[in-house]
């Protein structure tokens, strides 16, 4: 079993096992899965902290309105009587205007708090740190529970123009955000390894790693054409401070020795000139009590 480190401009994504027999095609999809799964599974949990802090969204004809121009406009979000949480809710209003400023009560809101921390927990870059694996399963059920959540919460269910819905839906609009550059196209999409890219993408891994099956290699996305990442440091982060903090340690040492007086020999019990008196007369080394 090898383990494939992935990376991308320098930053851990995630970590996963597999076996050298695997063709280089198959690599790539799972990672589209899993990578763009993790983003999903990101985006869905500051939506949903949203969800309890400010309730469920407002149309789009309505959001960023203040109650005046609502007022002026004759606009009415019928959602609202529709989408009711469990217990009644609790007015608090979204400033920046996406949101009804209907919140769930106190202990509705903490069901959605800390199915976000868990969710967050099971797929976090602190695993890649950690030299954990992430699996496919591990979104799956992510984005299980926290749509169990939401249904616990909001049993009548979301808006369609909610984005919470839209991405359990798949059908979230990301265009013109910078989420959207995060995320991995399948078809544009190049792995490199050892500074060589991995094509013909229809060969095993062993055609580019050897047999070595028990082995841990760093592998870096990039878009085609883009050309070849850079490589790796020689030393890690922690390592570079360790040495950072030596040399500089090492520097404010030879400051003191450059400072000290060519005389300070003097003070030496070898350099007393009455030292030999001293030792004769037998009243060296004597301590005044």
């Amino acid at each position: 079993m090898v383990r494939l480190k992935f990376k991308k401009e320098n930053e851990g994504l995630f970590i996963m096992d597999t076996t050298l027999d695997k063709e280089v095609k198959v690599i790539i999809d799972y990672i589209v899965k899993v990578q763009n799964g993790r983003l999903k599974i990101e985006r869905l949990c500051y939506e949903i902290g949203e969800l309890g802090k400010h309730g469920i969204s407002l149309p789009p004809n309505m959001q960023g309105l203040t109650e005046e121009q609502v007022v002026e406009l004759k606009l009415k979000d019928e959602w609202q009587a529709k989408c009711i949480p469990s217990g009644g809710v609790t007015q608090r209003k979204d400033d920046i205007g996406r949101r009804s400023g209907q919140a769930p009560m106190e202990n509705m809101q903490t069901v959605l708090n800390d199915t976000v921390e868990e969710a967050k927990q099971k797929v976090s870059k602190k695993h890649f740190e950690n030299n954990k694996v992430v699996t496919n399963e591990d979104v799956k059920d992510c984005l299980a529970i926290l749509k169990g959540a939401v249904t616990i919460v909001y049993p009548m269910g979301l808006p369609p123009h909610d984005p919470i819905q839209a991405e359990f839906d798949d059908n979230e609009d990301l265009a013109g955000t910078q989420m959207a550059k995060e995320v991995l196209d399948l078809n544009n999409l190049s792995l490199w390894y050892c500074g060589k890219e991995m094509t013909p993408t229809e060969k095993p891994l062993s055609h580019f790693m050897g047999k070595n099956e028990k082995t841990t290699v760093i592998i870096k996305l990039t878009k085609k054409g883009h050309g070849c990442p850079a490589r790796e440091p020689v030393v890690n982060e922690q390592e570079q401070k360790l040495m950072m903090a030596h040399a500089y340690r090492r520097q404010e040492e030879l400051k003191k020795l450059a400072e000290n007086e060519d005389t300070d020999y003097l003070g030496s019990a070898w350099a007393d000139p009455s030292s030999l008196k001293q030792q004769l007369h037998g009243v060296s080394n004597i301590k005044w009590r």
